[in-house]
């Protein structure tokens, strides 16, 4: 008898342990998976600074700043429409979260970090607590763009193989490094995106110069490229307009 009341209880031992560590991985995977969307989605800008250390974090519904300095560890205010300047591209936050203000001033403008060497695209700073500290920023590239597109659509028309002899032109996005690389119709291309909250620029854009055929329309491609500013991205589709409209169509592919 004693030696089936110890084998009881030492199943329900086993039991509650392994109930526990299956409830510690679950909690552990939705704090990965709420970390990750943060990053993904809700926080757009980043910076950070040294002597004293600090960060900054602007999102969606949020800006917080973190710090070394005593009293000033982590300070969280709403998020706020930036004040733009109209002649540079200048951005400036005005805060108050009832106890502190603060001004974040943000400017593109190359900046190197003191400590690592790392150039960022962005100047930034604040002035909070009678401290004004400055370091350096950049904004966090879409996701989503990370991906292999290929051309749909050129100035509002249907694209077909007939308008490029070979193949579609293609872009390929790496988000991460900011960069792109494809095929134009005739020649391989690449270059550099520029990106902010809504924006988004192909600059330096280089290409083979192999020659094309008559009716190859890779320049007229090239073109539209470069002279896009904003996206959209649904249904599987990006969408690259300027003020003028739609220029480019892509579908995703894998």
């Amino acid at each position: 008898m004693k030696k089936v009341l110890l084998l009881c209880v030492l199943m329900s031992v086993m039991l509650s342990c392994k109930s526990v560590a299956v409830k510690n991985s679950n909690t552990k995977e939705t704090t990965s998976v709420t970390s990750s969307e943060e990053e993904e989605g809700s926080v757009y800008f980043k910076a950070t600074g040294n002597e004293p250390f600090w960060g900054l974090k602007i999102g969606k519904e949020k800006i917080v700043f973190t710090s070394l300095i005593e009293g000033m560890e982590t300070i969280s205010f709403d998020a706020v429409e930036p004040i733009r300047a109209m002649d540079a591209n200048v951005k400036m936050y005005k805060v108050n979260n009832g106890k502190i203000t603060a001004t974040i001033t943000t400017q593109q403008f190359d900046c190197q970090d003191s400590m690592s060497g790392e150039v960022s695209p962005y100047t930034v700073k604040i002035e909070i607590n009678g401290k004004t500290l400055n370091g350096c920023g950049k904004y966090i590239t879409d996701y989503r763009l990370y991906d292999i597109w290929v051309l749909e659509e050129l100035n509002g028309k249907k694209v077909t193989l007939s308008d490029f002899q070979k193949e579609l032109p293609r872009i390929e996005i790496n988000s991460t490094e900011n960069k792109f690389m494809g095929f134009g119709g005739c020649n391989s291309i690449g270059g550099t995106i520029f990106f902010e909250k809504g924006l988004l620029r192909f600059s330096n854009v280089a290409s083979t110069l192999m020659a094309c055929a008559p009716g190859n329309k890779e320049a007229e491609f090239v073109k539209a490229l470069q002279s896009t500013n904003t996206y959209s991205i649904g249904d599987l589709r990006l969408r690259l307009s300027n003020p003028d409209g739609t220029l480019l169509v892509f579908r995703k592919v894998d």
